[in-house]
């Protein structure tokens, strides 16, 4: 029997959860759900994987549960069995000491919520807590000179939330943190359809057609459609009808805007000698809902920066704290920066 569990790294999102394990790499790459009893919140059916498939699918007696709402905890039980669920997975249950981990949470998350994530991954089985802003860590994973004298701009769109943020010298200059992400476009379709349509569709078909036909600038030329089936408002029937790209894209414009703005919040207040890096370097996009087409080309067209995606936007996270949890004396330097709670 192992003596001593090995370092992870969870990277807790809105959406998707991801767990790196030292030596090892990402094990767990799940959604963020959990399927519980109606009755009995702390009786789970499902986590992850299983869970997203049932969402949807689940009877009177059954009822799925997203922990996190706008990158913060929302079911504090729901979030701890799922964690659970996922450090048991991602390293079992033989260890006789339990493991360090290290934990994304958004940038300027206040104090009341990181004591929640704390206690939550605590109950869950690790014995410590480290806490790591999700952008710096994207930095890291997208391979930024994040330790030099140089300023790097990451821009981390996620499921619930947009960091924005300014990293030199191992640590974060000036960020904004907004929660919009991949769910409010979502969210903003089906209000889209709602009101123009009268129909009612699921987060699933608003997802697809975010991923088939939204994008962040109108696609000149494109006559793409797809035929949506929802619930009838009005008569209370299954119906039918075409959503165009031209749709999708007005239906995407807020969201897009907010992120915009954000995004010029944060060069608005950078230092010069720092903002003259950035002209030079460009912005760095990662993050799963940063591949909503031409969100790249929508951001460097109105401020007149270059924009880049990661090569790997959705990995980039994790893979920047996976770095760190391999290299002790910089996961050490975290431990100790004041990011962190005291224990």
């Amino acid at each position: 029997m192992p003596f001593r569990a090995p370092d992870i790294a969870i990277d807790l999102g809105t959406v998707n959860t991801m767990v790196y394990v030292r030596g090892k790499g990402i094990v767990i790459n799940e959604p963020t759900v959990v399927v519980v009893e109606a009755r009995d919140r702390r009786s789970v059916r499902a986590v992850g994987d299983e869970a997203r498939y049932l969402i949807g699918r689940t009877k009177d007696t059954l009822r799925s549960v997203r922990p996190l709402k706008d990158g913060i905890i929302a079911d504090f039980d729901a979030t701890e069995v799922m964690l659970r669920y996922f450090i048991r997975k991602a390293i079992g249950a033989s260890h006789l000491s339990r493991p360090r981990a290290l934990v994304s949470i958004p940038v300027a998350m206040d104090e009341v919520s990181r004591k929640a994530v704390k206690e939550a991954v605590n109950m869950a089985g690790a014995k410590e807590v480290i806490f790591v802003e999700k952008p710096l860590a994207a930095a890291i994973g997208s391979g930024l000179p994040v330790y030099d004298p140089v300023g790097s701009m990451v821009v981390d769109v996620g499921g619930g939330t947009t960091d924005s943020a300014i990293v030199s010298l191992g640590g974060i200059v000036v960020a904004q943190s907004v929660k919009v992400g991949g769910e409010k476009m979502d969210q903003a379709i089906i209000n889209y359809l709602k009101k123009n349509s009268s129909m009612l569709v699921g987060e699933r078909t608003a997802e697809e057609l975010k991923k088939d036909l939204a994008a962040a600038t109108p696609v000149t030329g494109s006559n793409t459609v797809a035929h949506v089936r929802g619930f009838d408002l009005l008569s209370a029937r299954v119906m039918d009808v075409e959503f165009t790209a031209a749709q999708a894209h007005d239906a995407v414009t807020e969201p897009c805007m907010a992120i915009l703005a954000s995004v010029r919040w944060v060069l608005e207040r950078t230092p010069p000698e720092l903002s003259a890096d950035i002209m030079r370097s460009g912005i760095h996009l990662t993050g799963g809902a940063c591949q909503l087409l031409a969100l790249d080309k929508f951001i460097a067209t109105h401020l007149g920066i270059p924009v880049l995606t990661a090569k790997e936007p959705g990995d980039a996270t994790i893979m920047g704290m996976g770095y760190l949890i391999e290299n002790q004396d910089l996961l050490n330097a975290v431990a100790h920066s004041g990011v962190n709670l005291q224990p």
